[in-house]
């Protein structure tokens, strides 16, 4: 018997058949405005659009990637996941990965960090958390130290010329 290699078409096409079935699913039993994102270069949000958490959970949108792979990558589709939630301004990542032989849609694997887990049971990531707290904490502090605790972090010159400083 012999296997096929997959060539880079292929692969794409793999990977656009299993998004279309992924969004499908999602549309049938989730939310009918769900589907397939256009590609979007170095600024990716995901391959799925429309998923939002309930109102109960702030609404907040969810990335969804799909991998339609030989061989996973939980760590790399995990940080991919991460840094399109970012682009995304989403509340949570995740992967959905195809499981081999397995044809069902709703029977694929999903794969998140238990960060992005917490961000789906409550509605909040817990960077956005620590995120906030951090300002507050901030705002609260008289400010000459959130000058002196900038200006550690070399966020911020005493001297007073901070027109060049940038994030």
């Amino acid at each position: 018997m012999t296997t096929r290699k997959r060539t880079r078409r292929s692969a794409k096409s793999a990977g656009a058949r299993f998004e279309r079935a992924v969004a499908d699913y999602l549309a049938e039993y989730y939310d009918d405005r769900v589907d397939r994102r256009p590609k979007s270069g170095a600024k990716d949000r995901g391959d799925i659009g429309g998923v939002r958490l309930s109102p109960a959970l702030r609404g907040g949108r969810v990335v969804i990637e799909c991998k339609d792979t030989a061989r996973a990558d939980l760590a790399g589709w995990a940080a991919e996941a991460e840094t399109e939630r970012g682009n995304d301004d989403a509340v949570a990542g995740v992967v959905v990965h195809k499981r081999r032989g397995v044809g069902d849609p709703g029977q694929q694997w999903v794969t998140c960090t238990l960060a992005n887990f917490v961000a789906l049971l409550t509605g909040q990531h817990p960077q956005d958390v620590e995120a906030e707290e951090w300002v507050q904490r901030m705002s609260n502090l008289p400010e000459a130290e959130v000058h002196a605790l900038l200006a550690d972090g070399g966020w911020f010159q005493a001297d007073g010329n901070n027109e060049e400083m940038t994030a």
